[in-house]
């Protein structure tokens, strides 16, 4: 009979140190290039869209306190991440954390549950590029045939979002090419965002009118929280990046610094670009869904107007190879570890990526892109991440007095009360959801998930003394 604390048992720091082995993963990965992929996870929508419409409907042109207060929160959890990636040099993240800090069962239901998260968020983007797409060809006069344009029940004659599906199809393929090509484009693409987000503050400093930041609450401060809750969701990305922390140089050293430039990069820049769109136009005329297009074309500037929406494409594209890259590190560890088959493990002998992995999840994305509509699929996000935020805040706390002796490269500052606000600021948004279906969706996955793990992942897992796995490596 199995023993019930099983879904107990913890992952040793020591047995997650890197090691040798046929499916590992290259470590070619420098500073800089993991901070390029943390901001390309980070800076997408957020800045193009959500902008806009949290200045709009939500905060006015205190927008700027809403990104700052979810920028707090998001660092409250980025310092937890920092201090685990300083001692975990291995891929999976919170995965990989909670399974070393609070158990087995724990670390698998977050990776379950990123799996599907990391990939709807990747479809979620696909479609929103695939919108800007397709508006951007109509005004050059192209027409593309409806069915291609669209899932269905989302326009006339629309069967299936075709562009969106080959943006995901196209994700992966860069990624199954090898981590440092794929960081080499991540570096180009974040290159050019960072580029035209300070073309907007460069040129759109000279149009501020400061009367337009008048009044700054007109939603109160309950605007700004709410404001916060929205854009909570432009600051995190940094995440999804730390999966990859086997394919880091340096990753003790490295990581918690990517982790933390990335985020503070990213900070720098929402708030330049929010002070210049609510400077440059009343809140009330802020359109909510292409704001700083609709801030320059108001002051006489339409030219940089369409350079934005073609950048915004451009750069939002980062966001896609960020949320792959996580999704294939946790599901590659998950079956590196026996929770899943071996066979998702395997790597390609000479490019070192799970090849595998990455195209199931390029396919699943494409997919929910092709045949769902852009609020269904969003609907499969966020309260899987926010529970990722949880456990790891919790998990650093719980590691740091049960194991002091760890050697730690970076430290949590304010211990516990740091992770503490993460755990609070995240649970908040957990709960503040309102849309009834997504906390069926989630717990109808994890249902299933639980189901997989009773039925397969605790035998197999090679903490069993007993897996069928180790056995078969015993007497191979």
């Amino acid at each position: 009979m199995a023993n019930p604390y099983s879904v107990l048992r913890r992952k040793p720091i020591g047995e997650i140190e890197p090691e040798v082995e046929e499916n590992s993963l290259k470590r070619t990965l420098g500073l800089w290039q993991l901070t390029a992929i943390g901001v390309g996870g980070i800076i997408g929508a957020g800045i193009f869209s959500l902008a806009g419409a949290v200045a709009h409907g939500k905060a006015g042109p205190a927008v700027l306190l809403s990104f700052l207060i979810a920028g707090v929160a998001s660092a409250a959890a980025a310092f937890s991440y920092a201090e685990f990636a300083g001692m975990v040099p291995k891929a999976g993240s919170a995965y990989t954390y909670g399974y070393a800090a609070l158990g087995e069962i724990v670390g698998w239901f977050i990776g379950w549950d990123l799996l599907l998260e990391y990939i709807a968020i990747v479809a979620v983007v696909a479609i929103g590029i695939s919108g800007y797409f397709g508006f951007l060809l109509g005004q050059v006069g192209v027409q593309l045939p409806a069915w291609m344009l669209g899932a269905p029940g989302t326009g006339d004659g629309h069967v299936v979002d075709l562009f969106a599906m080959i943006l995901c199809l196209l994700t992966a393929f860069i990624l199954t090419r090898g981590i440092g090509s794929a960081a080499r484009a991540e570096m180009v693409f974040v290159g050019l965002k960072v580029a035209l987000v300070l073309l907007i503050v460069v040129l759109g400093v000279f149009h501020i009118n400061t009367a337009n930041y008048s009044p700054y609450f007109p939603f109160g401060f309950s605007g700004v929280m709410a404001g916060a809750a929205t854009v909570f969701f432009a600051v995190f990305g940094y995440d999804a990046m730390s999966t990859a922390a086997e394919e880091s140089k340096d990753s003790t050293k490295h990581m918690p610094k990517a982790i933390l430039y990335s985020l503070a990069i990213a900070m720098v820049l929402y708030v330049l670009a929010t002070l210049v769109l609510t400077g440059m136009q009343k809140y009330t005329e802020i359109d909510p869904e292409s704001g700083f297009s609709s801030a320059f074309n108001a002051v006489g500037m339409p030219v940089v107007a369409n350079i934005i929406a073609v950048g915004a494409i451009v750069s939002i594209l980062t966001v896609m190879i960020t949320f792959t890259l996580g999704v294939s590190r946790v599901w590659f560890s998950m079956s590196r570890d026996g929770l899943l088959p071996a066979w998702f493990a395997k790597t390609d002998p000479r490019r070192h990526v799970p090849v595998r992995v990455t195209w199931l999840a390029g396919i699943g994305a494409a997919i929910i892109a092709g045949v769902l509509p852009i609020e269904e699929a969003a609907g499969l996000t966020n309260i899987g991440i926010l529970s990722a935020f949880v456990v790891v805040c919790v998990a650093v706390i719980v590691l740091r007095y049960r194991r002091p002796d760890l050697s730690r490269e970076f430290r949590t500052p304010l211990m516990p009360v740091t992770p503490a606000v993460g755990v609070l600021f995240s649970l908040w948004l957990i709960f503040s959801i309102q849309n009834v279906e997504t906390y069926v969706r989630f717990v109808v996955w994890l249902v299933v998930g639980l189901v997989i793990y009773f039925l397969y992942s605790r035998r197999h897992s090679v903490m069993n003394p007993d897996s069928p796995r180790l056995q078969k490596g015993a007497t191979g």
